[in-house]
């Protein structure tokens, strides 16, 4: 656990391959930088965030994450160096940001990962926390309580920690901003000796019933950390590094298999030029040619093949035209009447008493009168 130092220079610390590595980003260290400078005395809380990525790249390695809350409050470095970076020195630029006067600071952070001689541990348990966030969980006196509680129930020789991830980094969902809930977060943990029989409880076959149904398995260590860890029993991971059974097995040649054919030979640079004129005529020419073969038939048959009125009327029965025409005479005679008749106004349309005398009132028209261009109802007088 380090602590950047107040020191106008680059930072250089050790952290073992295999075991939790966490680095703190205090604000006060940053706040000096900033101009205003804050007289002896006075209070400065300007809103500072961090950048982090490795010297040459736009992101941290992969191994390493970083975590801040609010502008108000200090960033964490964590992760667990892997064995595959012992030895290589690791550059980390840290730029700090004021959110107030916009000024910037940066500074380097030299990670150089030493091989531990007791890593890997063969035996590691990884347990969930439900009522802890990740930056709660990096806290020195908070991870060593966690530690100090495994161990009581364990009693291993040498513990260590090896991970801590988010929840919502294992694919959680982020909590409802109620009763101060929390994401939860995975601590992994590992030990050199067998697992205790405390945490072999839960592969019982009572307890994963009970996980299956959702409920709380019977754990008889809980109550050494409920007072101050939330674990879910259901989500713990025991793994056993020492029955780990290599899964390389020998290839045995047989059916599916292909024998060896030697080295690739590419082919030679030499290659002679490929006449691509009869593709183009398969391709193109003959599908064109059958298209247009289609398209004069089509145009044979719907412009050549007519029958024609005359012929429609010489295959038609003499009665039958006949009707038709007399039909249409008809038809025609009807629309000629309909346009010179002269009807009457219906009585129920005319006033029959006048509505102060009481007498009789003859229609507004005569009978000769053309009512053809009049509306349906009369305006009353």
């Amino acid at each position: 656990y380090t602590i950047l130092s107040k020191v106008h220079s680059d930072r250089n610390v050790y952290p073992s391959a295999g075991v939790l590595f966490v680095h703190v980003l205090e604000r006060e260290y940053f706040k000096g930088e900033f101009p205003p400078y804050p007289k002896p005395g006075e209070i400065s809380n300007d809103p500072i965030t961090f950048n982090t990525n490795l010297m040459g790249y736009p992101d941290r390695p992969g191994w390493l994450r970083y975590i801040q809350r609010t502008p108000y409050s200090d960033g964490v470095l964590y992760g667990s160096p892997t064995v595959e970076n012992v030895g290589k020195p690791t550059i980390i630029e840290i730029t700090a940001y004021n959110r107030r006067t916009f000024e910037t600071a940066r500074h380097n952070l030299i990670i150089n990962i030493m091989s531990a001689e007791d890593f890997p541990l063969p035996y590691q348990a990884e347990f969930f926390i439900r009522n802890m966030n990740v930056e709660e969980m990096l806290a020195s006196e908070v991870l060593g309580d966690f530690l100090g509680a495994v161990k009581n129930v364990w009693q291993p020789e040498r513990l260590n920690a090896i991970n801590i991830t988010s929840a919502l980094d294992r694919g959680g969902r982020v909590p409802l901003p109620i009763n101060d809930m929390k994401e939860g977060v995975y601590v992994m943990v590992g030990a050199d000796v067998p697992f205790s029989s405390c945490l072999r409880e839960v592969e019982n076959p009572q307890n994963q019933l009970r996980c299956s149904q959702e409920m709380e398995p019977v754990i008889t260590c809980d109550k050494k950390f409920r007072t101050q860890f939330h674990i879910d029993w259901c989500k713990i991971s025991l793994v056993d590094n020492t029955k780990q059974v290599s899964t390389f097995q020998e290839v045995i040649r047989g059916e599916g298999i292909l024998p060896d054919g030697g080295e690739y030979k590419p082919p030679s640079d030499t290659l002679k030029s490929r006449d691509y004129y009869s593709d183009f005529l398969i391709t193109l020419a003959v599908p064109s040619a059958i298209a247009l073969v289609l398209f004069l038939i089509l145009a044979y048959i719907m412009c050549c093949r007519r029958e024609g009125v005359e012929k429609r009327n010489m295959q038609t029965p003499d009665i039958q035209l006949v009707h038709h025409s007399a039909i249409q005479k008809s038809t025609k005679e009807l629309r000629d009447m309909s346009k010179n008749r002269e009807i009457a106004w219906p009585l129920s349309t005319l006033p029959v008493f006048h509505p102060v005398t009481g007498e009789v009132v003859p229609p507004l028209h005569t009978d000769s009168y053309d009512n053809t261009s009049m509306p349906l109802m009369q305006t009353q007088q």
